[in-house]
């Protein structure tokens, strides 16, 4: 008589990266009671990540964003998804976190992440992205999908080289003949260029240029 437990699917296997310790082990324990789910490894930070993941080739890697020393979580879900593990595979990324801003969204969706979840999900949200991510499906936090929408709705103004340049001068704190100095022009061609920035972000101020600059991820 055949075994009804021969002919579920195989788990979904899981590797979890967290340089938070506390934060790591209450993801393994509700893990542990997740149907389907087979957590293979933990990881403090990117690097344990990278080598972990080549040598258990788990199907998807549960990614915090801000892994402290070292290189962080988009980096990392950059490297994994550009290279097979031991089987020949590349894991689906599942991005987990605190942060949902436009800037962590992109730069996490354009490293190859297949998801973006908040930790304030319930468990069951969580689990069914798992399972998405795990068949390739994309999986997104409710929040995460409306700012995503509304980037597609409203795309972030394209800058010239120059106002790229004098953009990034500004984030340093640097006053109008300091960035003529450093980009050896002339101080009425900043304040000309400055006025188009502010045109095309929508403000008024330095301060407001550089902060709508980092939040759609304008700045390096």
């Amino acid at each position: 008589m055949t075994d009804p437990a021969d002919t579920r699917p195989a788990p979904v296997r899981i590797l979890v990266c967290d340089d938070h310790v506390v934060v790591r082990a209450g993801l393994l324990a509700l893990l542990d009671s997740a149907p389907g789910i087979e957590v293979v490894g933990e990881a403090g930070t990117g690097e344990e990540a990278l080598a972990l993941a080549a040598r258990l080739a788990p199907d998807v890697v549960l990614m915090d964003l801000q892994l402290g020393e070292g290189i962080d979580g988009v980096e990392t879900t950059r490297r994994l998804t550009a290279t097979a593990g031991a089987q020949g595979t590349v894991p689906h990324v599942l991005v987990l976190t605190t942060y949902d801003t436009d800037a962590d969204i992109t730069r996490a969706i354009e490293a190859g992440a297949t998801g973006y979840l908040l930790k304030a999900e319930r468990p069951e949200e969580l689990f069914a992205a798992i399972h998405a991510a795990a068949q390739g499906r994309t999986a997104l936090s409710g929040p995460v999908a409306s700012r995503v929408m509304a980037n597609m709705r409203s795309p972030r103004p394209s800058l010239t080289d120059r106002e790229h340049d004098i953009l990034a001068q500004l984030a340093t704190g640097l006053g109008n003949r300091e960035i003529a100095r450093a980009l050896f022009i002339s101080e009425a061609t900043v304040k000309t260029h400055l006025r188009r920035i502010y045109d095309k972000l929508g403000v008024d101020t330095r301060a407001g240029a550089v902060a709508v600059a980092k939040e759609q991820r304008l700045l390096p």
